[in-house]
């Protein structure tokens, strides 16, 4: 998982809470970095899903500390699931779109995660866009996918957007 850290997150608000927990609300992105700097602690921000971010303090270096250690230990942990651990989390199949995709590319997409769903396979969604421009033309593509998805499965999430795209998941019915 990606670790953002001060002047890395973009978000003009963020979600904030303070070294102790407490909850700070929405403050904008400037403010947030200037209690961060007075406080001598760092903003964190691990989740861009939501608009705004959840953005924390956290006390100087404990945040990337914390990440590569998570990252380690995810290292450790893959090869010994590959040798037949079954997790209790069900593998999601992702299918991947662009913002301008032709008919034929769609329908054929459209039948895979038509297909996953009714055999009762959960399915990611994601409409990729090569920018802010595009990102209304994946949106729009997300919309009709869910539309004609609707018989087979419903959303899990929203429709999320970011800057690059949208994503939506979807479980069979």
């Amino acid at each position: 998982m990606a670790v953002f850290m001060n002047e890395q997150i973009r978000a003009s608000e963020v979600v904030l809470t303070g070294l102790r927990g407490e909850k700070l609300g929405v403050v904008s992105r400037e403010e947030a970095l200037a209690m961060a700097r007075s406080q001598g602690a760092d903003l964190v921000c691990t989740s861009l899903m939501s608009s705004p971010p959840p953005c924390s303090l956290m006390a100087k270096g404990k945040a990337k500390a914390a990440a590569q250690k998570e990252a380690a230990s995810a290292r450790k942990a893959a090869p010994g699931q590959a040798a037949g651990k079954s997790g209790s989390k069900e593998k999601v199949k992702e299918l991947r779109f662009t913002a301008h995709i032709e008919e034929h590319d769609y329908e054929t997409k459209l039948r895979q995660a038509d297909k996953h769903l009714r055999s009762g396979k959960p399915v990611q969604l994601v409409v990729q866009a090569s920018g802010a421009k595009e990102a209304a033309a994946a949106k729009a593509v997300l919309e009709r996918l869910v539309t004609d998805l609707k018989e087979a499965g419903v959303k899990e999430t929203g429709l999320q957007t970011g800057g690059k795209g949208s994503k939506v998941k979807l479980n069979p019915r």
